[in-house]
């Protein structure tokens, strides 16, 4: 995916952090890195304090007025308090909190030898890529904006960020028909959860169809350059479907596509349980559908277990996931904590699911991710003010992109600086770097 430098990082939890490095590509060199546990604890508690959604442990998704939804199948009311104080307090709402908290990560994960190898590799002309296998310990840690040195320079202004999936994860030869260039965008964007209304739990996350005149923008686009999946007459009957369940995915991927584009909720499983596999991803499924997970009131929402093990558990006649869902090359996952099974010892949620099921590259996010809503509710932003849905658009860009992940990380890198010149809460990380892209 690149011919920049690669250096491949690895972290390890022992007690304390272990990390070690090598230079895959473009250079030469390695090197390895200890943290004391204490140390690490404290800074990723940090961080954990800083985070929308309903806590740091709670294992919940937020919505979009800042409620959750649990994978067992309860709503939550909490997470509204927590992207509230996210907001009001959280070391990520004024520039000068969040490069504490910038320089608490480095100093307490980031080698300074490792810097300065990449400055050296850098000084020849190439940006560098840094490939990051965290450990769960560190999973949520936005690599991208530590602050490597006195200078406020933070690690994305000197490369390029990538998440890498478990070594143990692998993928299966692909089923049904290989996507290529000029295949089809599948388009699933704020779907309809049956009985949920939009001002509910698992409610709109983008607005009333046709009120975003940038996605629609966004959509006619990729209409205008054919194939999108589902068939539209207009922008606007892109948002807000009500046909779009786990059967129709399973139809338009095995004919063929490029991309999937899937913005929406998912509802994380609690780290503590240990059960990745329980995470959900939430489509138009009705009570009827088949499915590995339990219906919540007249849905039944679509697991990692489903995208892995497919319809084996249920019958005898049974097929893999892989052959019912096979993953399109690219995939963004736009859903608060949608890679949040990298937090995992046994890594099987949805980022990882669909590399498994296929994908080169899973956009997902690291943590609860704030709505358009919550910025105008919660931080007071201008409505004509849309953060999630530039997200959106920036995500979707990056995938038609040649390199996504240089691209997304440019976008990254110019919220940065608007970030750093204004300080305006629609800038901050709280949006922008919850996002990573997730590859083998």
């Amino acid at each position: 995916m690149t011919d920049r430098p690669v250096v491949q990082v690895r972290l390890a939890d022992a007690g304390d952090l272990f990390m070690t490095w090598t230079w895959t590509s473009g250079a030469r060199g390695f090197g390895t890195g200890h943290a004391p546990g204490a140390e690490v604890d404290r800074a990723v508690g940090a961080l954990a304090a800083a985070l929308p959604g309903a806590g740091p442990a709670d294992g919940t998704g937020a919505g979009a007025d800042g409620t959750a939804a649990t994978a067992g199948g309860a709503i939550r009311t909490d997470g509204a308090e927590g992207m509230r104080r996210a907001f009001d307090s959280g070391a990520m709402a004024g520039r000068a909190s969040e490069h504490r908290l910038a320089r608490i990560l480095s100093e307490a994960l980031w080698p300074p030898g490792l810097t300065a190898q990449i400055r050296h590799v850098s000084a020849g002309g190439a940006r560098p890529r840094v490939r990051i296998q965290p450990s769960p310990r560190v999973a949520q840690v936005p690599w991208e904006l530590l602050a490597v040195d006195g200078e406020g320079v933070r690690l994305i202004d000197l490369a390029d960020v990538v998440t890498t999936a478990p070594v143990s994860l692998r993928r299966p030869a692909r089923a049904g028909r290989p996507a290529s260039d000029g295949g089809a965008v599948v388009l699933v964007l704020d779907p309809r959860v049956p009985g949920f209304r939009a001002d509910s739990p698992l409610g709109s996350v983008l607005g009333p169809p046709g009120s975003d005149r940038a996605l629609l923008s966004l959509v006619q686009s990729r209409l205008d350059a054919g194939g999108v999946v589902p068939p539209l007459r207009t922008a606007a009957e892109a948002f807000r479907r009500t046909d779009l369940d786990r059967d129709w995915l399973s139809g338009v991927l095995r004919e063929g596509a490029d991309r999937l584009m899937y913005v929406g909720h998912v509802s994380s499983a609690p780290v503590g349980g240990g059960q990745s596999e329980d995470v959900t991803l939430h489509l138009c499924c009705g009570p009827g559908t088949e499915g590995l997970t339990d219906v919540v009131r007249t849905h039944r929402p679509l697991s990692a277990k489903d995208l892995l093990l497919g319809t084996l558990p249920l019958r005898a006649d049974g097929r893999a996931g892989a052959e019912l869902w096979p993953a399109p090359r690219r995939v963004a996952l736009i859903a608060c904590e949608s890679g949040g099974d990298l937090r995992f010892a046994e890594s099987f949620g949805l980022a990882t699911a669909m590399i498994h099921n296929g994908a080169e590259l899973v956009t997902a996010t690291r943590w609860a991710l704030p709505t358009n809503l919550a910025f105008h509710r919660l931080a007071g932003v201008a409505q004509s003010v849309r953060p999630l849905s530039e997200a959106v658009i920036a995500v979707d860009t990056a995938h038609e992109h040649r390199d996504p992940v240089h691209r997304l990380g440019r976008w990254q890198r110019e919220q940065l600086d608007h970030w750093r010149t204004g300080g305006r809460i629609e800038h901050s990380p709280l949006l922008w770097a919850a996002m990573t892209c997730i590859v083998v």
